[in-house]
């Protein structure tokens, strides 16, 4: 009996450490990236205002497979967690990789082989630790084939084996480990590894937001990030039912919040509501892809004083004037995406990208929000 008491006691404990482990003691997750030339020194982050930063973004060397730091980043990057400690010590950062510019084919290649999957875990390991880094992010924007899908699976059962192993070996708190993904468990037609997915990583960061654009969706306006979408059913709450349904533990999953708006030219002024007919991007955005700041978005409400809308059916803001349409989320889209997030019982929201904030405006409500409601729950 005692035998048996005993051996009860050493499962229990197991299983125990393990929660451990993957949960990280994490009750809240209120995340924003962060890169070099975004426009916001380091320095000047309101990291009071967040539980988790990400610095972004460390690549891979795709001839030795190893994770690196561009020259230019890396005094900002070796900066990055007591820079931002200091205003707030108990605020957790994360090293980012790869990023929606990164060179997917490479991040393709180097997750076929043991051997190569070896050489970038062990580095992203030991940068994270030689950085000051308590985790590690991956945004691989995104894997192109069942054979790549099927391989990222793999890298984080690797992966997450190997964080185990370091922290145990070394002593110390394993890192963190999460991955920044879309919206769905389904992305161009291919499946991610939801189980995998589910068991190795802390949490998943879900890029909600780029449903539509001006290049590739240049003839009708749309919300960019909405909550809701009951016509074509392409949204944030979508997207997290998917993830649910496909296995993932509902406090494994962040919702993204994008801190940009896209500007389309519209066909005729007298028509500026939502999905109104539209020529692509309007040239006050960016001339690449039409984007805006928020914080330029504001701007260009008052100097151009456009007519905002909110949209309470999707959870979305717009403005319009003259033939611009701007689709953007503002201080009452977060408020209600973050009371949406709480209400649900995910893990939290992370902002992309916190440079593009105005005074601090999105970041100030989504974190107030999250702590009134934490107290209301109470």
């Amino acid at each position: 009996m005692a035998n048996s008491i005993k051996l009860f006691s050493v499962i229990f404990l197991f299983f125990f450490l393990q929660q451990l482990v993957f949960s990280n003691g994490q009750n809240v997750i209120k995340g924003g990236y962060w890169f070099r030339d975004s426009g916001l020194a380091l320095n000047n982050i309101d990291s009071t205002l967040f539980t988790h930063l990400f610095c972004a973004f460390a690549d891979l060397n795709p001839q030795s497979n190893q994770l690196i730091i561009s020259p230019e980043n890396q005094d900002s990057f070796r900066q990055f967690t007591s820079t931002v400690q200091r205003k707030n010590p108990s605020v957790k950062t994360l090293l980012s990789i790869a990023g929606g510019r990164a060179n997917k084919a490479a991040y393709g290649i180097m997750a076929r082989t043991p051997n190569s999957r070896k050489s970038f875990i062990d580095s992203s390991i030991k940068l994270a630790r030689q950085l000051g880094f308590h985790g590690l992010d991956l945004d691989w924007e995104y894997p192109e084939s069942a054979t790549d899908m099927t391989n990222f699976g793999i890298l984080l059962n690797e992966w997450r084996t190997a964080i185990n192993t370091e922290a145990t070996n070394s002593g110390r708190v394993a890192l963190l480990f999460t991955a920044a993904v879309s919206y769905s468990p389904r992305v161009n037609g291919l499946n991610y590894p939801v189980q995998s997915v589910a068991r190795n990583l802390d949490w998943l960061n879900l890029m909600a937001y780029e449903f539509y654009g001006p290049n590739w969706s240049p003839s009708q306006t749309n919300s960019h990030a909405q909550l809701f979408d009951p016509v074509n059913h392409v949204s944030g709450s979508d997207g997290i039912t998917a993830w649910i349904q496909a296995g993932v533990p509902t406090r494994k999953l962040v919702l993204g919040i994008p801190f940009y708006g896209y500007a389309w030219q519209l066909v005729n002024t007298n028509i500026h509501g939502l999905r109104a007919p539209a020529a692509g991007k309007s040239s006050v955005g960016s001339i690449d892809d039409g984007s805006m700041t928020y914080s330029r978005i504001r701007d260009y409400i008052v100097q151009s004083l456009a007519t905002t809308v909110y949209n309470a059916t999707i959870v979305g803001d717009y403005c319009y004037s003259g033939s611009t349409w701007i689709s953007y989320d503002d201080t009452l889209s977060v408020r209600n995406k973050v009371t949406y997030v709480k209400g649900r019982g995910l893990l939290g929201y992370f902002a992309w990208h916190v440079a593009a904030d105005q005074n601090w405006a999105l970041s100030r409500t989504a974190s107030q929000t999250w702590g009134e409601l934490h107290k209301e729950m109470k």
